[in-house]
């Protein structure tokens, strides 16, 4: 079919549409409810901020929130301005491979498609359990943990197929109803302190001198994961060069506010003295027994009920974003080009969506073949497949964010931008050295992350899994280079995403590539 004629004109423009995410169906509103909702604040407030003070004793906890909100401020500043020259679904391996080049672009494209599945998966085990935990609690049914597991895999399956700004308002809603209770919390726990009273003891800096510290960094830093998603919208976005910069510097922002204060009141409420004896006694239901105490029976139900739903809301974000690292994939060539297509209504990636599902599907009926367990023991949902998959998805997400931070200077360096990029630059190496501290402290530690012994296999074997995805990232990048050359020049470049400005080329060399290629 010649495409000259109206006929072939219409398939190009039909192909063109199949192979793109739909622009301007997210502002910046939308943007930040889609990316602060992976966080799942609640989760996080009685969650992961009982197990630290539980496992590592650390009352400074506040402090450390603030110090990883600078941190991450810094790593912004070089990841948001690659916004405004690539704005591709594949914002990690995009960015990376346009710094570093199409091979390590594509081991981070691997990486980045484990790390956020793992992490994806791996709520559906504590979703499940919790569930489960609360049918029986008010209706007096045992149901084992995979049945509400699989039920939440199937819905998420169902709205990531949908439009996208459907999906915005079912996070939005999600997100601003755990806010609102955090936040009733925050207040009502500061104003009716325990027994050492209003202490601002959290904020000093001599309750970080322990030897947990860098695991306990480990533990707050993948409380802020989802924050570093806003490019992956980029194409979906009214603005992307305003859009995701805004929304990123304000997700980190409020993720760090809010998770700083959080964890203050929790000490204020529970006694600075006494909060770490009560984190180990009760876990994740010390936020519910200090929230009954001082607002009762009914407001503690509703913020259970929050816990579950602020976990429903992290699960679609992730889902969200594993179908767009999925799509960016196959419109590039990394993966079957049938991943590379949009849905004809929704404009959504479709089959990146199946994907996930389907992955979702195998990893949770896996984890249930094995269980052995009795009804309402945490083991394999929760302390196997939460715990698990979480931490090898948030290392992954913390070496992608390192590399990223390397590939931002290159970038610049490389295209004779250094000066006047120097700012970003240097906020980007230093967020690089943090980022990778970090890395170091959680592969140290990460028998603590994981509660294991230090001579147990999971506790070699996890952490393995990013260092196996890598290199097979990295031969993979390899072969493409040798067998599909013309892959692997275009990886990172997207739907001709690739918005440096263009140098402009003298007559007669318009077929040339331009220096920004």
């Amino acid at each position: 079919m010649k495409t000259g004629s109206p006929r072939g004109r219409a398939a190009t423009a039909a192909e063109g549409r199949g192979r793109a995410l739909r622009a301007g169906r997210i502002g910046t509103t939308g943007l930040l409810l889609s990316v602060a909702a992976a966080s799942a604040p609640m989760m996080v407030v009685a969650g992961v901020m009982p197990t630290t003070y539980a496992v590592l004793g650390i009352v400074g906890q506040p402090l450390l929130f603030v110090l990883l909100g600078v941190v991450l401020m810094l790593f912004s500043f070089g990841y948001a301005e690659m916004g405004r020259h690539v704005q591709n679904a594949g914002a990690f391996y995009a960015y990376i491979a346009r710094g570093l080049g199409g091979t390590i672009g594509a081991a981070a494209a691997v990486l980045a498609l484990v790390a956020y599945s793992t992490l994806q998966v791996g709520i559906y085990g504590l979703f499940g359990f919790e569930v489960a935990g609360l049918v029986d609690e008010h209706l007096g049914l045992r149901v084992g943990w995979w049945v509400p597991a699989l039920a939440g895999v199937a819905l998420v399956g169902t709205l990531g197929w949908l439009k996208i700004d459907l999906n915005v308002r079912v996070l939005g809603v999600l997100l601003v109803v755990e806010v609102v209770l955090v936040a009733t919390f925050v207040v009502v726990g500061l104003g009716d302190p325990g027994v050492d009273g209003l202490s601002s003891a959290a904020f000093d800096p001599d309750t970080l001198t322990s030897a947990g510290l860098g695991t306990a960094l480990c533990f707050c830093i993948a409380s802020f994961t989802g924050f570093e998603q806003a490019p992956v919208y980029a194409e979906e976005t009214t603005r992307p060069q305003a859009v995701v910069a805004r929304a990123m510097f304000l997700a980190v922002g409020f993720a760090a506010l809010l998770f700083a204060l959080s964890s203050w009141a929790l000490g204020v409420a529970a006694g600075p003295s006494r909060v770490v004896a009560l984190a180990d006694a009760q876990g994740p239901h010390m936020l519910f027994a200090l929230t009954e105490d001082r607002l009762g029976g009914t407001f503690t139900n509703i913020m259970h009920g929050s816990y579950v739903t602020g976990m429903f809301a992290a699960m679609l974000s992730f889902h969200n974003v594993v179908a767009r690292y999925a799509f960016a994939m196959g419109r590039e060539g990394l993966l079957p080009s049938v991943f590379g297509r949009t849905g004809k209504f929704s404009g959504a990636p479709t089959y990146g969506s199946a994907l996930q599902t389907f992955f979702s599907v195998a990893v949770v009926a896996s984890f249930t073949l094995s269980d052995e367990t009795g009804f309402g023991d945490p083991t394999v949902p929760v302390l196997r497949l939460f715990t698990w998959c979480g931490n090898v998805g948030a290392l992954g997400v913390m070496v992608l964010m390192a590399t990223a931070s390397v590939a931002v200077v290159a970038f610049f360096v490389r295209r004779g931008a250094a000066r006047p990029q120097l700012a970003r630059i240097a906020c980007s190496g230093l967020a690089a050295g943090a980022l990778i501290v970090i890395i170091c402290y959680a592969v140290k530690d990460f028998d603590v992350l994981l509660e294991a012994e230090s001579d147990s296999a999971p506790r070699w074997v996890l952490p393995g899994v990013v260092g196996v995805t890598i290199v097979i990232g990295i031969g993979y990048g390899w072969l493409l280079r040798i067998a599909r050359p013309a892959v692997h020049a275009e990886i990172g470049r997207g739907n001709h995403a690739f918005q440096l400005e263009k140098v402009a080329t003298a007559p007669g060399k318009a077929n040339k590539p331009s220096a920004a290629a």
